[in-house]
């Protein structure tokens, strides 16, 4: 089964590339291929039957990206035009990066999975209160990845399985986080793109997964409490268990 996982920049790709299966390259040799572009300039990097693709920040951005890389990976149709070379589709889709978590539950350079992908600004302000897109009868505010790949996935990382909420502004003041954290009391992290690739991935009928590796706190922002090198280096171990769990995945029965 081809997977696609989908990251906003390119250090967080470099990180789940380098966690994933595969021979390492050898030190006296040159380097392969680098990653190929996509239209839309978008960089895949391809690692046996995962490709790891660079989409962009932000909900919008990652959707985008993300329906590129699978509307360019979908089987030809059957019939007279169809090649024996056409590529298979992807069977899963997996949103990855870094982000922020909520105390205590996930402290920095811990990873957290995803059991609900929540778009938790995406609706409107009321005197009585936020109402999501749900509630206001315009479309979906939740995706749930498969229960039992969520909670592999989790125990193989030793990662916290719970709800990371997608934010198109990320969480800059403890306003903010109280207010989060009202509205979603077991939300795990926060980060800007798992909810774009998620509507992307169920246009295409697929399932969707989202891991983030925690480098800083929800709250205040406070750049110098950053530790962003410990959360690449979380992913990419967290990538490294996670690999074969995904390999062996072979969807919902």
């Amino acid at each position: 089964m081809r997977v696609l996982i989908v990251t906003a920049v390119a250090a967080e790709a470099d990180s789940v590339v380098r966690g994933l299966p595969g021979p390492a390259p050898h030190p006296d040799r040159a380097p392969g291929p680098g990653p190929r572009t996509l239209p839309g300039g978008y960089l895949i990097h391809h690692r046996g039957d995962f490709d790891v693709l660079v989409a962009g920040v932000g909900p919008a951005a990652a959707a985008a990206g993300t329906a590129t890389a699978l509307a360019l990976a979908a089987p030809a149709p059957a019939g007279p035009s169809a090649t024996a070379t056409a590529p298979a589709g992807y069977g899963l889709v997996v949103s990855a990066g870094i982000g922020g978590g909520f105390a205590p539950a996930a402290p920095t350079g811990s990873l957290v999975v995803a059991d609900a992908i929540v778009a938790a600004d995406l609706g409107a302000e009321t005197p009585q209160g936020f109402l999501t897109v749900t509630e206001l009868g315009f479309g979906r505010s939740v995706h749930l990845p498969p229960a039992e790949l969520a909670a592999r996935a989790a125990e193989a990382t030793g990662a916290l399985l719970a709800p990371v909420l997608t934010v198109s502004t990320v969480t800059g003041t403890a306003a903010r986080a109280a207010a989060l954290a009202a509205r979603h009391p077991l939300a795990g992290a926060e980060a800007m793109e798992g909810f774009g690739v998620a509507e992307a991935a169920a246009v295409h009928g697929l399932p969707v997964l989202e891991v983030r590796a925690v480098s800083n706190a929800v709250g205040p922002r406070d750049r110098d409490a950053w530790r962003i090198g410990d959360a690449l280096t979380a992913l990419a171990d967290g990538f490294r268990a996670l690999g074969p769990v995904l390999a062996a995945w072979g969807g919902p029965s």
